[in-house]
């Protein structure tokens, strides 16, 4: 339960580094290896440039880790799949999510090594199978093997980090993994995909990545989070307009490569696999406008199941928001 403490010993660190951030026009946003349009607004800086901003751009390896940093205070932007942002708002932190990555849709799966005897869930028995806990794709290893009538004590579940679970693989010390690209593509070629976040999503447990930020300093920086509101949905409209066209060495392949490590040549494949949602979409009932909140109280009953939240809140709409996306409507 490290991962909880950590959240309640770190809140109170935040209340003077997110005031301090308005002041100083400048922010960090902890992002990952997630193969969506935002790297495009990131390698473009239009952000920096339309705001005047300072925008420092850290990596982290899972969304765990994102939620840790923006409860020490230290960043007050990052993406997050939908288990550990939920998780963070089950336990009270102050984030609003305002952003809808993509749906995940089948872009994250679970992969089968060669050789190792497993066709289904049901033969994860005794198995090694890592996955970054409280991710999505930790999420829903554990929705399916329950689905399938799999018990968690019969499966040796393995926490590590994306990096970690590509090198695992690498030595052979793991038998299957639930995980994303690009370490997605790189496993394939010497495993088989046994299930998809997609097809678990369609039997009751629905993912989504996203964006969120602390709330007191959104609500400081209103101009700032419209602006970059509107360079995500210019950077989903840009792939929506050409993305099937890139090739290894457009551009855009380029720069989503450097920003995530992720090979050139499975940058398009791996973006193929989420959906995008549009400012419209964004704002509907399928997401911010309500979709979202519920899905994150699915998971949250799940997370307290798994010993993961101590409680699951009565309404989690309160830590989502269509504001910041209504405005940027207005105001194109």
């Amino acid at each position: 339960m490290v991962f909880v403490q950590s959240l309640v010993v770190a809140a109170a660190a935040c209340l003077v580094s997110f005031s301090a951030g308005a002041q100083t026009k400048e922010l960090t946003f902890a992002h990952q290896d997630m193969l969506v349009p935002l790297r495009l607004v990131m390698e473009s800086g239009e952000v920096e440039k339309a705001t005047g901003y300072k925008i420092n751009w850290r990596m982290f390896s899972g969304g765990g880790d994102v939620i840790r940093a923006m409860a020490s205070g230290d960043v007050q932007m990052g993406e997050a799949g939908s288990s550990p942002l939920t998780a963070a708002a089950s336990q009270g932190q102050d984030i609003q999510l305002f952003w809808i990555s993509a749906d995940i849709a089948d872009a994250e799966a679970l992969v089968a090594r060669n050789g190792s005897n497993i066709t289904s869930m049901k033969d994860l028995k005794g198995k090694k199978v890592a996955t970054p806990f409280v991710s999505t794709a930790h999420y829903q290893l554990m929705a399916g093997m329950k689905m399938d009538g799999v018990q968690g004590k019969d499966v040796n579940v393995m926490n590590m980090r994306p990096p970690e679970i590509a090198a695992a693989w690498e030595r052979g010390d793991i038998d299957a993994t639930f995980i994303w690209d690009p370490v997605l593509s790189k496993i394939k070629g010497n495993g088989k995909v046994i299930a998809t976040s997609g097809a678990i999503g369609k039997r009751g447990a629905p993912t989504f990545e996203g964006i969120i930020v602390n709330k007191q300093w959104a609500a400081a920086n209103e101009p700032f989070m419209v602006a970059f509101v509107k360079a995500l949905n210019r950077a989903n409209e840009e792939y929506k307009a050409s993305g099937k066209s890139w090739t290894a060495d457009s551009a855009q392949i380029k720069a989503m490569a450097k920003w995530t490590k992720a090979n050139p040549a499975d940058v398009g494949p791996a973006m193929a696999l989420y959906t995008f949602p549009s400012l419209a979409e964004q704002a509907s009932p399928t997401w911010l406008g309500g979709g979202a909140a519920k899905a994150m109280a699915g998971t949250a009953a799940f997370l307290k199941e798994q010993g993961r939240v101590q409680e699951v809140k009565p309404d989690y709409g309160a830590f989502v928001t269509t504001a910041y996306v209504q405005k940027a409507m207005k105001a194109k």
